[in-house]
Order: C-alpha cells, then sequence, then structure tokens
C-alpha cells in the first residue's frame, strides 16, 4: 500500500491525515476490500511517525468500519462499505435541515462539524 506522505505543517494531525487517506483510498476502491495494509510498525518507519500515530489511526478505522484486525494476520480494508454508511448520510440529512432551520450557511455548519471533529 503506497500511502501519501504526511503533512508536518498541516494543523490536521498526523493521525487524522492518515485515517482519512486510508478511509478515502477504500471508499473509492483505490484499496479493495480485502487489501491488507502494512503492521504498525512497518507504516510508522514507512511515515516517519511513532507507532503510537499508525496505531491510533487503525483503531479510528476500526471503529469506523473501514478496517477490521485480525490479531496476528494483520489489518485489512473491510470487504463491506461501513454498516454505518446509511445511518450517516441520515445524520448528514438531519444536520443540513437543522443548521438549514437555525438560519445557519454552508461555512458556519461546515466550521461546527471541523470543531467537533477535532476538539
Amino acid at each position: 500500500m503506497t500511502v501519501l506522505p504526511l503533512d508536518p505543517g498541516s494543523p490536521e494531525p498526523p493521525f487524522e491525515q492518515l485515517r482519512r487517506q486510508v478511509a478515502t483510498r477504500a471508499a473509492s476502491g483505490d484499496l479493495p476490500p480485502g487489501t491488507r495494509l502494512p503492521t504498525v510498525r512497518g507504516l510508522a518507519e514507512q511515515l516517519g511517525v511513532a507507532s503510537g500515530t499508525v496505531a491510533r489511526a487503525y483503531r479510528e478505522l476500526e471503529a469506523d468500519g473501514v478496517v477490521v484486525t485480525e490479531g496476528r494476520r494483520g489489518t485489512f480494508v473491510a470487504s463491506a462499505a461501513p454498516a454505518g454508511a446509511p445511518e450517516a448520510e441520515q445524520a448528514a440529512a438531519d444536520y443540513v435541515a437543522v443548521v438549514r432551520r437555525l438560519g445557519l450557511g454552508v461555512g458556519d455548519a461546515v466550521r461546527l462539524v471541523e470543531r467537533e471533529w477535532n476538539p
């Protein structure tokens, strides 16, 4: 798996940059279901970050249903779309309805989401 380099100057933490890259590539099919991801230690070396950074990204990806960890066998891209995808779409629709009702614009709504995403 080729990972794009992390941007040390980004305000986005390295674990989130990695999480986002893997999630985006899995959703696009660039990382097909069943693809084995590098070990935590191996990917940390490749990226020049601490093992804990990669471990956190993998934990969050697993919590989101993007990857599955099978003990010593490794971490793999999940075989199906995340179970919460329709649920996430409904949550987004509900959120948009609320912010519109409150008179907020798209920029304000996005800022609120970003603030909650990275508290």
